[in-house]
C-alpha cells in the first residue's frame, strides 16, 4: 500500500530529526514531510532522512500554511501547539494525529477537540515520559505479578540532556505551571504539593539523587491499565551515571514494581533502563512506533477514529523489543528502594 507523506511538525528539531530517522529505519519506503519554520534546517533533515521533503509550517494558520492539494497520511506534533491547529488540520483531513508535549494538567483542550469531532481522526496522546519509554516496560514486566500494588518510577534527566528549545520549553512550562504533581496514592488520585513531592532516587550506579514528583501521562495511563493502588513518578535532574564515569550523558529510567507474584509470594522487582545516548532516541522511537501503528504498518490494521494512549495500541513486548534493538539496556534486579 502506498502512503502519502507523514507530516512531522517540529521535524527539524533534535527529537523530530531522530523520529524521522527512526521511522525511516522501520519503514524505508514511507515518505516523510519534515515540517518546520526554518526551511534550511528542515531541508537538511529531509536530505539526511531520505525519501523526505521539507515543508514550511505555520501553526498560527488553520491550514498550517499548506496548500490543500498537498496530501498527508498522518500528523505528528512534537512541540506544544497552543492553537491546536495541527489537530484541527488532521481532523479536517480525516488522518491520524499524534502529540507528545502536553502535561497531565493541560490535556483538556485536546480531549475536548476530539469529543466534539469524534469520528474524524485517530488521536494518539503520547505525552508519557519519553513517549512511553517507562510505561511499555512496566506493562511488559507486570506479567510477573498476579496483582500489582505499587508502581514507582524514577527518571534521571542529565542536565546536559535537556533537548532543544521545544523540549526545554515543555519542561519549563510543565514544572512552572503545575507546581503540584499528580500521583495515585492508596487508590486515590492526589495533587502532591511541591514540598511533599521531594525525595531521593538511587541511580543505576548507587548514587542517591534528589527528586521531585512529576506527572506525565504515565500516571493516569498506568492507573487505568493496572489495578495498582499507588503510582508515582519522581524526576531527578543532574549528572547521569555514565557522565559520572567520565563518559557522555545517558538517560535512566528506574522502575520498581511491588505486589503478589503468580506463585503467591510478595515481591518488589526493580528494572533499570538506560539509553547511552540520552532521552532523544527513546522519545523519537516512541513517536515512530505510534505513527507506524496508526497507519497500520505494524500491529494490525490502520487505527480507526478514536482517542488513544500508546499502550492501548502498541503491544508492550513489541515496544520493549524495539527499545532494546535501538540501544536501550534493561537490567532486572530483585528488591531495592528508590
Amino acid at each position: 500500500m502506498t502512503h502519502a507523506p507523514v507530516l512531522i511538525i517540529g521535524g527539524s528539531g533534535i527529537v523530530g530529526a531522530r523520529a524521522a530517522r527512526a521511522l525511516r529505519r522501520l519503514h524505508p519506503a514511507l515518505p516523510i514531510a519534515i515540517g518546520g519554520r526554518d526551511m534550511a534546517k528542515a531541508s537538511r533533515v529531509a536530505d539526511e532522512t531520505g525519501n523526505a521533503t521539507a515543508v514550511a509550517v505555520d501553526l498560527n494558520h488553520p491550514s498550517l500554511g499548506l496548500a490543500s492539494t498537498i496530501p498527508f497520511s498522518a500528523v505528528a506534533t512534537l512541540l506544544k501547539d497552543d492553537t491546536l491547529n495541527s489537530l484541527k488540520f488532521a481532523q479536517a483531513r480525516g488522518i491520524p494525529y499524534l502529540s507528545v508535549s502536553s502535561g497531565t494538567f493541560e490535556m483538556a483542550p485536546e480531549v475536548a477537540q476530539y469529543i466534539h469531532h469524534p469520528g474524524r481522526s485517530a488521536v494518539l496522546m503520547a505525552s508519557q515520559w519519553l513517549a512511553g519509554a517507562a510505561t511499555f516496560p512496566i506493562l511488559h514486566y507486570a506479567s510477573e505479578f498476579a496483582s500489582l500494588d505499587t508502581i514507582r518510577i524514577g527518571v534521571v534527566l542529565d542536565d546536559e540532556d535537556m533537548g532543544g528549545p521545544a523540549a526545554y520549553a515543555d519542561y519549563d512550562r510543565i514544572t512552572g505551571t503545575a507546581p503540584n504533581a499528580l500521583v495515585l496514592w492508596q487508590g486515590r488520585f492526589e495533587w502532591l504539593p511541591k514540598e511533599e513531592g521531594s525525595g531521593t532516587l538511587t541511580s543505576v550506579d548507587g548514587v542517591a539523587m534528589p527528586t521531585q514528583a512529576y506527572s506525565p501521562f504515565d500516571i493516569v495511563g498506568l492507573a487505568a491499565a493496572t489495578k495498582a493502588h499507588s503510582i508515582q513518578l519522581d524526576l531527578a535532574t543532574g549528572v547521569s551515571a555514565s557522565r559520572r564515569r567520565g563518559g557522555p550523558f545517558s538517560t535512566e529510567i528506574i522502575v520498581e514494581l511491588g505486589g503478589i507474584r503468580q506463585d503467591g509470594s510478595s515481591a518488589t522487582v526493580r528494572h533499570e533502563i538506560v539509553h547511552p545516548q540520552g532521552q532523544a532516541p527513546l522519545t523519537a522511537l516512541g513517536v515512530a512506533l505510534g505513527l507506524e501503528r496508526l497507519l497500520g504498518l505494524a500491529g494490525g490494521a490502520p487505527v480507526q477514529p478514536g482517542l488513544y494512549l500508546p499502550e492501548v495500541l502498541i503491544a508492550p513486548s513489541y515496544a520493549v523489543h524495539r527499545m532494546e534493538e535501538d540501544g536501550a539496556r534493561i537490567t532486572r534486579k530483585a528488591g531495592g528502594a528508590q
